[in-house]
């Protein structure tokens, strides 16, 4: 196999609106404007069109992004199908040194990966630096699980027959991926299939395109081979490209990180050609802190789980609930902590909470809150928009006497926003927790052994933080329940979510030999 060219350096000259943090950028040619990567090359949308991305905390212009549509993405499938053939059939070491190889230009660009991440997403630049890390980190995991896709061999009840079962490659996988972790999902996504052999057509979220193009030139300069990773971009025609991912007969695999009801319209459409599919949708997940718990760890988890990413990522904590005997103790603490946060651009070093998205997001953020307090809620920190900082940005907020009347009680919030429920007995408290329709993630913290094992496996959800509010680790597998969702990413199960496993039955062995 020979090594892929590296691409041109890009000749846009940044306009004035972006030239700030383009022009910062240690290589200025990971930012591409106007052109989505098919088959190994950069090129426009066949349309001529582009689309308009915007800075959440400035509003200002970040750059604009080809408006890929049905032509473009049937042009990246046709490149995945045609390159599949050949990719297949490298050994798992050879695509384990390609994983590799682009684990370590992640690693040696982080800093510029991460200005990207801040400047269309909005997250403070520490932040962003961590999901670098954490984005990379999929790369080198299966880059390691790539050479160990190991079948078995099985008795047969047959006298003289030998069964035995291989790991073969899916296929061809249309992979869409969110705006909230615009390098993680991306490389969460695109690593085990890889390391399965399969190749991909990625669909990347219009609000965020910029950083999974950096991603794509940093994979040309690995060397992985054209046609294997491909990725359109779009704004106006992402029902479009949707439809065609998942109604096209080549494409053999879906993947989808998004809303339920997305993901529930995608399932739909892939009905037809019954289409190998894993889903991680939404979660509203519960964080309940026991009287017995380590009141101070567990006020450093409700910070960290609930307000990362200003809170906007699937496995926040969105119902905190408290045991009464520390309630009044837990809120204070909380309130303290969130009182002290510094809300501001993510590019300001003193920032430690971004803006949301868009004015969608602050919407629903004013709803929840809005609803909260006509029902009694209390709110004892924020609940305010920062106009003066620009459009997009909320006070972190905490309401106290939350109900389970309540919006937040059974709706995503998405947002800053910690709603504290008391509550006085483990079994009500399990019983609210999974009175709702999902199931992704869910915490509790408490230092009573047989607490932990009850509750853990109470709890229903696919991921459960026992005395942490961080669970995300490229080892631990990620995934939920109910309706958010099945199938699992990262750990040494990910890759089976890109493989089909072959049974291979051989009847000539005759009888056995007699001694």
């Amino acid at each position: 196999m020979t090594q892929q060219p590296s691409c041109p350096k890009s000749s846009k000259v940044p306009s004035p609106q972006n030239r700030h943090w383009s022009s910062s950028l240690k290589d200025p040619s990971l930012f591409k404007q106007d052109v989505a990567y098919i088959n190994g090359e950069w090129r426009p949308a066949k349309s001529g069109r582009t689309f308009k991305v915007d800075d959440p905390s400035t509003s200002d212009l970040v750059g604009t992004c080809a408006e890929c549509d049905a032509q473009d993405a049937r042009a990246a499938i046709q490149a995945a199908a045609d390159a599949f053939p050949a990719f297949r059939t490298l050994t798992g070491r050879e695509r384990a040194k390609l994983l590799r190889k682009w684990y370590d230009l992640m690693v040696e660009n982080a800093e510029d990966i991460a200005k990207l991440i801040t400047w269309e997403n909005g997250k403070p630049v520490a932040e962003a630096k961590g999901e670098v890390a954490y984005a990379a980190n999929f790369f080198e995991w299966f880059s390691e699980e790539a050479p160990r896709t190991y079948g078995d061999t099985i008795p047969a009840t047959v006298p003289g027959n030998r069964v035995w079962t291989v790991k073969e490659p899916v296929g061809v996988c249309g992979l869409i991926t969110p705006w909230n972790f615009p390098a993680a999902m991306i490389t969460r996504k695109v690593a085990p299939a890889l390391a399965a052999g399969c190749a991909v057509v990625c669909k990347v979220p219009a609000e965020t395109p910029f950083t999974a193009l950096a991603v794509a030139e940093l994979g040309h300069r690995a060397g992985i081979p054209k046609g294997v990773v491909n990725i359109v971009t779009t704004l106006e025609n992402t029902p479009e490209i949707g439809e065609l991912l998942t109604t096209d007969p080549v494409i053999k695999k879906v993947s989808f990180t998004g809303s339920t009801g997305v993901g529930k319209l995608l399932m739909k459409q892939s009905s037809g050609t019954l289409k190998k599919l894993s889903m991680e949708l939404g979660g509203n997940a519960p964080f309940i802190v026991f009287d017995d718990a380590d009141l101070d760890l567990a006020v450093a988890g409700a910070i960290a789980c609930k307000f990362r990413g200003t809170g906007q990522t699937c496995v926040c904590a969105n119902r905190l609930y408290v045991q009464e005997g520390i309630y009044d103790e837990f809120v204070q603490k909380v309130t303290e902590k969130v009182n002290a946060f510094k809300v501001g651009n993510g590019f300001d070093e003193a920032t430690t909470h971004g803006p949301l998205i868009h004015d969608r997001a602050i919407a629903k953020v004013e709803a929840h809150i809005k609803d909260a307090k006509s029902k009694g809620g209390k709110i004892v920190a924020g609940g305010e928009k920062l106009s003066k900082l620009g459009a997009n940005f909320f006070q972190p907020t905490v309401i106290r006497d939350m109900t389970p009347d309540m919006a937040m009680a059974t709706e995503e919030t998405f947002g800053p926003v910690a709603g504290v429920f008391p509550f006085k007995t483990e079994a009500e408290v399990v019983k609210m927790a999974n009175q709702v329709e999902v199931g992704l993630a869910g915490y509790f913290f408490s230092r009573d052994l047989q607490r932990v094992y009850r509750v853990a496996e109470a709890l229903e959800v696919g991921m459960v933080g026992v005395n942490t509010g961080i669970i995300s680790d490229p080892a631990a597998p990620f995934g939920g329940v109910k309706e958010s969702g099945f199938g699992r990413e990262g750990s040494k199960y990910g890759i089976a979510e890109y493989q089909i496993t072959k049974t291979i039955t051989y009847g000539g062995m005759g009888k056995p030999l007699q001694s």
